[in-house]
C-alpha cells in the first residue's frame, strides 16, 4: 500500500465504538459504552451511527444561534459599521461571478473527495466513488452544523471507514494521514504567502503582524509533525520501560502512545506523498479552489485585491474554525474581515464579499450532506447484511 503499511501497522487502534454525544432530557449528554461489551448471545453489539440527538431544548437552541449570528452578520453588522450600500451591493452583484463562485466551490469537494480516495481507498475496499461521496458528504455537513470544531464529521468519518471493513488501527493512522497531509497545505500557504508578501515577492501590502507571525506560526507546526515522525513505532514501550516497569511506567505509556500514533499518520502521509499518487493533489484543490471562491465573490461586487492577500486574508480567517461555533460561523467572518481590513482592502466590499463566500462554502454542502447522510446509512446497512469484510 504504497509503502506506508509498516507505520499503519504500528498506529494505535481507538476504542471499537465511535464517539457518540447524545443529548437526555436531563443532563444532556451520555457517555459512550465501554469498549468489549457484549449482549445476550455473548456477541459485540454492532456498531451505531455516530449522532447527535436534541432535546427540543437543545434543537431550539441551536436554531437561534445560527438565525440569530446570520442575523448579525448581515443586518446589524453592516449598520455598526456604517455601511448603508451593503445591501445594494448584495441586491446588485454580478450573477455571472456568483455563479462561477458556486462552481468553484463544487471542484473544491471534488478535489476533497479525491484526497479521500488517495488515503483510504488503496487496494481492496467497498468504497468506490459513490460512497466516497456519501462519507465525505456526510462529514463535511457534521463538521459543519455540530459545534465540535470539526469532531463530528472525524467521528463520522471514521465509523464509516470501520463499517466498510477497514482495520480500526488502519483508520487512526489514516486519519492522522489525512489530516496531515490536509493542513500541510494550510501551513505551507501561511509560511510561502507570509514571507512573500512580506518580502515584496509576492504583491500586496505586508503588515508584520499578518504576515511574519502567521508565517513563523505555520513554519513551526510544520517542524513540530516532521519531529513527531520521527520517534519510533515502538515509542509507547520504550517510555514505559525508561520511566519504570510499575504503575508510573504503565501511566508514561499510555501518554506516549497518542503522540506514537501521530508519528505513524505523519510517516503514512509522506510516503503517500513519495508514492506521487495525483490524487494527492485534491489537497490543494480543497483549499485552491475554495479560496478562488472568495475571489470570485470579490470581483462579483467590485473589485479583488491581490492574490496574496486573498490567501493569506483566508487562512488567518479559517483560524476561526477552532472555536466551538457550528462551521465556525461568526469566527471565520470575523477572522477574514479582520485580515482584509488589515491589508487595507476597504471594508464596504469586504464585507459582502466574505458574506457571499461564506453563504456558499457554508450553506451549499450543507443540503447534499443531509442527503448524503441518509445515503451512507443505507450504504451501511447494505454493508452489513453482506459481512463486509476485513481489510488491512
Amino acid at each position: 500500500m504504497h509503502g506506508s503499511g509498516s507505520s499503519e501497522q504500528r498506529a494505535t487502534a481507538p476504542e471499537d465504538d465511535p464517539t457518540r454525544i447524545r443529548a437526555s432530557q436531563d443532563d444532556g449528554w451520555r457517555s459512550p459504552p465501554t469498549g468489549g461489551e457484549r449482549d445476550d448471545t455473548g456477541q459485540a453489539p454492532p456498531e451505531e451511527m455516530p449522532r447527535v440527538r436534541f432535546t427540543r431544548r437543545r434543537l431550539l437552541a441551536s436554531i437561534l444561534f445560527v438565525v440569530s449570528t446570520a442575523a448579525f452578520l448581515y443586518f446589524v453588522l453592516p449598520k455598526l459599521l456604517g455601511l448603508k450600500e451593503t445591501w445594494n451591493r448584495i441586491q446588485s452583484g454580478n450573477v455571472w461571478w456568483l455563479a462561477l463562485a458556486a462552481l468553484l466551490e463544487v471542484f473544491s469537494f471534488l478535489g476533497y473527495i479525491a484526497l479521500f480516495r488517495a488515503v483510504f481507498v488503496r487496494g481492496r475496499s467497498q468504497i468506490d466513488w459513490r460512497e466516497s461521496y456519501e462519507i465525505t458528504m456526510a462529514g463535511l455537513a457534521a463538521t459543519r452544523l455540530f459545534a465540535s470544531a470539526g469532531a463530528g464529521g472525524i467521528a463520522l468519518t471514521a465509523w464509516a471507514l470501520r463499517r466498510s471493513g477497514l482495520e480500526p488501527r488502519i483508520v487512526a493512522c489514516r486519519m492522522i494521514a489525512f489530516m496531515a497531509l490536509l493542513y500541510a497545505v494550510y501551513m505551507g500557504a501561511l509560511v510561502i504567502d507570509g514571507l512573500g508578501l512580506y518580502l515584496g515577492v509576492i504583491a500586496g501590502s505586508h503588515p508584520f503582524a499578518i504576515t511574519i507571525i502567521p508565517a513563523i506560526f505555520g513554519g513551526a507546526v510544520i517542524a513540530i509533525f516532521l519531529a513527531v515522525s520521527l520517534l519510533p513505532g515502538d515509542f509507547d514501550r520504550l517510555v514505559a520501560r525508561w520511566t519504570s516497569q510499575g504503575r508510573l511506567g504503565r501511566l508514561a505509556g499510555k501518554v506516549a502512545a497518542a503522540p506514537e500514533a501521530a508519528a505513524s499518520g505523519v510517516r503514512t502521509a509522506i510516503d503517500l506523498v513519495r508514492a506521487r499518487d495525483p490524487y494527492l493533489l485534491g489537497a490543494i484543490a480543497w483549499w485552491g479552489f475554495d479560496i478562488a471562491v472568495l475571489w470570485a465573490s470579490f470581483h462579483a461586487f467590485g473589485d479583488a485585491p491581490s492574490a496574496g492577500v486573498i490567501v493569506m486574508s483566508y487562512f488567518v480567517g479559517m483560524i476561526g474554525n477552532t472555536l466551538p461555533l457550528p462551521g465556525g460561523i461568526g469566527g471565520v467572518d470575523g477572522g477574514m474581515i479582520g485580515a482584509f481590513t488589515a491589508f487595507g482592502v476597504p471594508v464596504e466590499v469586504t464585507v459582502v464579499s466574505v458574506l457571499a463566500y461564506r453563504g456558499f462554502a457554508f450553506w451549499l454542502p450543507t443540503l447534499p450532506g443531509a442527503v448524503a447522510y441518509l445515503q451512507l446509512r443505507r450504504t451501511v446497512q447494505r454493508w452489513r447484511t453482506t459481512r463486509t469484510p476485513s481489510y488491512t
